[in-house]
């Protein structure tokens, strides 16, 4: 999962990935917008700086992927990532039952999975733990078994060396931010659209004292 020293990284192949989507079409996640003016400066910088690492093109928001869905589906559920409407009805009224209070998130450190280049995300209060487990009520989770929040940078379009990515990370100054996180959102992206934007549908607003 994490990238390790003297290693390849995992290119990702243009492709839409027909296996995969099957000829569906919205891939649905919860996730955390980036609103903090500063901290998107940053990102786009260290977008900037890692260009040449980084598939092209990338026009997804900077995000923190929260709980990943499945494809979206007003029909009955067939395939085991298949994700309805009555299951997001599910997990919204969840959400808003539980009345969650808006907290705060670290932003930390650049690093690396096998594909994909990202930034640190510390949870110190635990918070996205107990969100996902609200959501995980009505659905189990499309994803890996471990769950590491960040905010992706990009995927590799080469079998870089990752002496290199890290040598690249060593060299640049890092800066590190705290965000307040007002609102959950719930989004897809085209499935055949690679690396391409989120599609906002539905948005929760977090108790403030």
């Amino acid at each position: 999962m994490f990238l390790k020293p003297s290693q390849f990284v995992i290119p990702t192949q243009l492709n839409d990935y027909p296996d995969w989507h099957l000829g569906r079409q919205d891939y649905a996640i919860w996730y955390l917008e980036i609103n903090d003016p500063e901290l998107l400066e940053y990102l786009t910088q260290l977008r900037a700086y890692f260009s040449k690492f980084l598939f092209q093109p990338n026009t997804r928001q900077f995000h923190i992927t929260l709980f990943i869905c499945g494809f979206l589906t007003e029909k009955t559920p067939v395939l085991n990532d298949d994700f309805s409407i009555e299951q997001l009805k599910q997990q919204i009224q969840l959400l808003i039952q539980e009345n969650i209070q808006s907290f705060t998130l670290k932003i930390d450190k650049i690093n690396s999975f096998e594909s994909a280049l990202y930034v640190e995300v510390l949870d110190h209060q635990n918070s996205l733990s107990k969100i996902r487990a609200l959501l995980s009520k009505s659905q189990n989770e499309i994803a890996a078994l471990s769950y590491c929040p960040h905010i992706t940078l990009g995927l590799y379009p080469s079998a870089f060396n990752s002496d290199t990515i890290f040598a690249k990370i060593k060299a640049i100054q890092q800066q590190s931010f705290e965000i307040s996180v007002n609102q959950l959102s719930f989004g897809c992206y085209k499935a055949k659209e690679l690396q391409g934007p989120l599609y906002p549908y539905q948005q929760i607003y977090l108790s403030t004292l």
